[in-house]
Order: C-alpha cells, then sequence, then structure tokens
C-alpha cells in the first residue's frame, strides 16, 4: 500500500501539483516506513484521482460489536412458614364411679395442658433472612488523549496520541470553533493500549482561527482537548 502510494506522491511532485511540502513530508514517512493517517492518504488519493487519472478505493465500513448486556439480579424465593399441626385431645369415655371420673378428669387435664405448651412453643415464626447479591462495581474505564502542542498554524502537522484499556479501534476527531466536524480517523489500538496517529491543521472547514477540539471515544468514554488554530 505504501508502494503505490510513494508512486502517486512522486508522480504528483514531478508534474507539480499539490503542495510541496506536504508531498515532499508523505514521501519522506513512506520511505522511512512511518504512520501516515488517514487524512495524508485521502489528500494524495483525491490529487492523484483529479491530475493521475486514478479510480477512487472502496473502503469496506467496520463492525461495531455488541456490547455485552450485563445479567439481571435474580432474587431467591421465600420458602414457606413451615405449618403448626394442631394437637387433639380426647377425653376417653369410662363408665366408672365418680372417684375415677375425677381422676381420669384430673389426668386429662394435666396432659391437656402439657399439649398445649408444646403446641405454643412451635407456634413462632421462623426467621428467615433473603439474601439479594449485589453486581459487582465495574472496573472503571480509562481513555486519555493528547497533542504535541497546543496552538497549531495552517498546514501544520498534529500529533495526536493516548492510551485506552479497550481493544479494537478508537473514533478520533477535530471541530473548529463553530463545532463543525473538520477531521476524522478511525485508530487501532496497539497490544499495549496506546494510539497515535497524525492530521494536517487545514482544508475544508479550517477556514477561520480559533479554539478547535479534539476529541477520542473508545465505545465506552469519550474525552476532549482543545487547541489553538490561527489560519
Amino acid at each position: 500500500m505504501n508502494d503505490s502510494l510513494l508512486d502517486d506522491v512522486k508522480a504528483l511532485l514531478d508534474k507539480d501539483f499539490g503542495d510541496d511540502r506536504i508531498l515532499k513530508q508523505i514521501c519522506r514517512a513512506c520511505e522511512n516506513n512511518e504512520v501516515i493517517s488517514n487524512y495524508e492518504r485521502t489528500y494524495v488519493e483525491k490529487l492523484a484521482q483529479k491530475h493521475l487519472g486514478k479510480r477512487p478505493q472502496v473502503t469496506p465500513t467496520p463492525t461495531i460489536e455488541k456490547q455485552q448486556s450485563i445479567p439481571d439480579v435474580v432474587i431467591p424465593e421465600t420458602p414457606s412458614i413451615q405449618k403448626m399441626q394442631t394437637y387433639q385431645s380426647t377425653t376417653p369415655k369410662t363408665r366408672s364411679n365418680s372417684k375415677n371420673s375425677k381422676a381420669i378428669m384430673g389426668i386429662a387435664g394435666i396432659a391437656l395442658v402439657i399439649i398445649i405448651a408444646v403446641a405454643v412453643s412451635f407456634s413462632g415464626t421462623a426467621d428467615i433472612t433473603t439474601k439479594v447479591e449485589t453486581p459487582k462495581t465495574p472496573v472503571p474505564i480509562t481513555l486519555s488523549i493528547q497533542s504535541d502542542l497546543a496552538s497549531y498554524n495552517k498546514k501544520d502537522l498534529i500529533s495526536i496520541s493516548g492510551t485506552s484499556n479497550t481493544s479494537g479501534t478508537i473514533n478520533l476527531s477535530i471541530e473548529n470553533s463553530k463545532n463543525e466536524l473538520v477531521w476524522a480517523e478511525q485508530v487501532t489500538i496497539k497490544n499495549n493500549g496506546q494510539y497515535s496517529t497524525l492530521a494536517i491543521a487545514g482544508g475544508e472547514g479550517w477556514e477561520n482561527s480559533g479554539i478547535y477540539t479534539i476529541k477520542a471515544d473508545n465505545g465506552k468514554e469519550t474525552k476532549s482537548i482543545t487547541f489553538s488554530f490561527k489560519a
């Protein structure tokens, strides 16, 4: 890819098309195998299409991974309270004389008191505690972004870098003082969590001086910084 880009840059320089300063810097980056931003590639491709008869390249749209959903908290059902057993006492019927009847009645009364005392001891409600599992607090997402300078002039190179504890890609963008998008790029996050790229301060939307904003979005967090631009 860099070989084709280098050929286009050399052809544009030979035919004196485009900005010599920018094209020479891209040519040097290709020869030294340095990072070349999508903005620089697009700049060369548009010139090549206009002056060298190149056809535009079709870039597949990246797919966005679905975010993992957090499972619902399951609350265990409260066990039912144990039913009490009802004890019924039956006084035996006898045909004995009055003395035996009184003795039997006394014994039956004592037995009834014992049965009632046992029933009362089992009549308490069981102390049941319901435990609800509290979801664990997720680890905070960390995202940082920085630029090499605090102010830039027209056609300066802006070096953007930072870190993210997510994997995959990160979306970078620049907005002018009117909150209009003037630059955007999707950069791959390295295995060590770092990312970096270059942007050219100039082009459509860069006509006015003011405070410009660089934004980084990794799908979990969004961070931004500002810089001063002089047109």
